[in-house]
């Protein structure tokens, strides 16, 4: 535990939280604004549906495999900056620089050449995000011994994140408006600049002000070729040892199932509202795709991330996940009656309540996580922040993966046409049907998976105090 950044009762300065924060907006920045510059690649650069589906699967299936190795090393690196810094500001560096070198894309060298030069520099921008965000996450685990104080660490940092949600959207807009640029595809090469450059800057942040005790001395695995094998299979080992703990279980399959059934169908708003409540002009349907995203980021983070940390205090983590996913059913459940055409501005009723599902999703899972990373070390007497966090984000991103497949085979499934002015009624209707139903699907399986959850306040008291005995 890092005492440096913590003030009496086991709180955190809010100073550090902010920071930490800060790292969070990078963390949710880079991916926010692929999600909206993917979009080019259909609807301007001509790529089919099952090469879409290609780019958002191969490289977070590989994102997700580097996790892992990620953990153990940041685990048991020896250095007098500690176990995360230098690779939160090294990940820093390649995730910015290969973000923006990977939209260079100029639609004269063709729609093969593209593909390839896109996929090739996606493996380089996510390894630098493996980098990053596994040290990183590992950083906000280890922040604090406190139940409470651990949903208020991941209360603020996602936040801060949230912001990305909110500003992200907004680059539709910039794109598509002529008076800026004179092509969404000129549009992405020109903003993928500042993009990697300032969110480069706040991904440094942790690395420079979230201080850690030097771990030189520590005991931990030396970290040499001749220990790599001995060392997958520590990670083996780790993810077996993982798994068996039953509530972690319950985390990971609840949060794959959320987030990938969210993420399947997320970039579909974009093509619901500009084809469906616009007829196919995406001129005339101008801020409105825009304020889909923007305004249910507000949401979360001016109504659900508040009342979920509030609820939380008072009914404890499982019901306030429970509660805020059902809510989330009923958003989901308004957006297929609220999408009208000749009026968009009814979807916007539906965004509070939609926003509960993922708005509310890490900020509990990860308090929950760092709750249980005490099971395990009671359990096993090893702390494996960087493991654990690996394993859970693992899930997320093979579960990225699996959404970006399932995007692009759904696309061609109901015959969604990119390169066509207007879409057949089937294939609007079949995104649709998908956009609210996939994701309802998705959540009630979690609930009902969450429902025997039982790392209970008590509890986590209960193998706090063993463990400060134990290492008294």
């Amino acid at each position: 535990m890092n005492k440096s950044n913590q003030i009496p009762g086991n709180r955190v300065h809010f100073g550090i939280k902010v920071a930490f924060g800060i790292g969070m907006l990078a963390n949710q920045m880079f991916p926010a604004v692929l999600g909206i510059f993917m979009v080019v690649l259909v609807q301007d650069l001509g790529f089919p549906g099952w090469m879409w589906g290609i780019l958002f699967f191969l490289p977070r299936v590989f994102d997700s495999i580097t996790d892992p190795i990620m953990g153990f090393i940041s685990d048991n690196t020896k250095s007098k900056w500690g176990r995360r810094r230098q690779y939160v500001f090294i990940g820093s560096i390649v995730m910015g620089i290969s973000f923006i070198i990977m939209w260079q894309l100029y639609r004269e060298n063709g729609i093969n050449y593209n593909f390839t030069y896109f996929l090739l520099w996606s493996f380089v921008f996510y390894s630098g995000l493996t980098l990053f965000s596994v040290p990183y996450v590992a950083m906000g685990y280890e922040m604090s011994n406190d139940f409470h104080e651990r949903t208020e660490i991941m209360a603020v940092a996602q936040w801060i994140g949230q912001w990305a949600w909110v500003i992200a959207p907004w680059f539709w807009v910039i794109m598509y408006d002529k008076s800026w640029f004179e092509s969404a595809d000129v549009a992405t090469r020109t903003l993928a600049v500042s993009v990697g450059i300032i969110f480069m800057l706040c991904a440094m942040v942790p690395a420079i002000f979230i201080k850690s005790p030097s771990t030189i001395d520590a005991n931990y695995t030396p970290l040499n070729m001749k220990n790599v094998r001995s060392g997958l299979k520590e990670i083996l080992q780790g993810f077996k040892e993982a798994f068996k703990i039953e509530p972690f279980r319950k985390l990971c399959i609840a949060t794959f199932l959320i987030f990938n059934a969210f993420n399947t169908i997320a970039s579909f708003s974009f093509f619901i509202v500009v084809y469906y409540l616009f007829n196919g002009d995406a001129g005339a349907a101008g801020i409105w795709p825009t304020l889909f995203g923007s305004v249910g980021a507000l949401a979360t983070t001016f109504i659900v991330i508040p009342i979920v940390a509030r609820i939380s205090k008072i009914i404890g983590k499982k019901k306030a996940f429970i509660i805020s996913q059902s809510i989330s059913i009923f958003g989901y459940i308004l957006l297929w009656f609220l999408f009208i055409p000749g009026k968009p501005y009814m979807f916007l009723f539906a965004l509070p309540f939609f926003s509960f599902g993922i708005g509310s999703l890490f900020t509990l899972m990860m308090s929950m996580t760092a709750d249980v990373i005490d099971l395990d070390e009671l359990n096993t007497g090893k702390r494996r922040e960087g493991i654990f966090g690996a394993i859970y984000w693992w899930m997320v991103k093979f579960g990225f993966a699996i959404a970006g497949l399932l995007s692009g085979t759904i696309l061609s499934l109901v015959n969604f046409d990119p390169s066509a002015a207007s879409q057949p009624e089937n294939a609007i209707i079949g995104l649709r049907l998908f956009y609210s139903g996939f994701p309802i699907l998705g959540t009630f399986i979690a609930i009902l998976v969450m429902r025997s959850y039982d790392v209970t306040e008590s509890k986590s008291k209960e193998i706090r105090a063993q463990l400060d005995a134990k290492n008294s």
